[in-house]
C-alpha cells in the first residue's frame, strides 16, 4: 500500500517561508512523478507543482512561479515544496500525490494522495 505523508505546514507572516517535505513508502518511486495541490475552504483544488521522475521536468502553477520550487530525493522517496514570499491567499491545506508516468496538472490522474498539511499565511 503507498502512504504519502507531509508534513512542515504552520503558521507564517506574509513574506515568510515555509518548506513542505512528503515522504512516500510502500514501493519504489524512480519512475512516478510527484505533485503538489492545495485546497483552500470553500474552493476546489488546484494545481501548484509537479515534477517528473527524474526531477528534470517541473511545471507550476502560474500563481506560484517564481516564488515555489520543487524537488525531490529519490533516495530518501521525498519530495519538497520550497514556498517563499508566501501571501495570505497561499492559505490552504497543501496535498502531496504521485502517478506512475509523466508530470500532470489534473488532479484526477493522480493516483495516491497524502492526508495534507496546513499552510496558513497571516496577513
Amino acid at each position: 500500500q503507498v502512504q504519502l505523508v507531509e508534513s512542515g505546514g504552520g503558521l507564517v507572516q506574509a513574506g515568510g517561508s515555509l518548506r513542505l517535505s512528503c515522504a512516500a513508502s510502500g514501493r519504489t518511486f524512480v519512475s512516478y512523478a510527484m505533485g503538489w495541490f492545495r485546497q483552500a475552504p470553500g474552493k476546489e483544488r488546484e494545481f501548484v507543482a509537479a515534477i517528473g521522475w527524474s526531477g528534470g521536468s517541473t511545471y507550476y502553477a502560474d500563481s506560484v512561479k517564481g516564488r515555489f520550487t520543487i524537488s525531490r530525493d529519490n533516495a530518501k522517496n521525498t519530495v519538497y515544496l520550497q514556498m517563499n514570499t508566501l501571501k495570505p491567499e497561499d492559505t490552504a491545506v497543501y496535498y502531496c500525490t504521485t502517478r506512475r508516468g509523466v508530470a500532470t496538472g489534473r488532479a484526477e490522474q493522480y493516483d495516491y494522495w497524502g492526508q495534507g498539511t496546513q499552510v496558513t499565511v497571516s496577513s
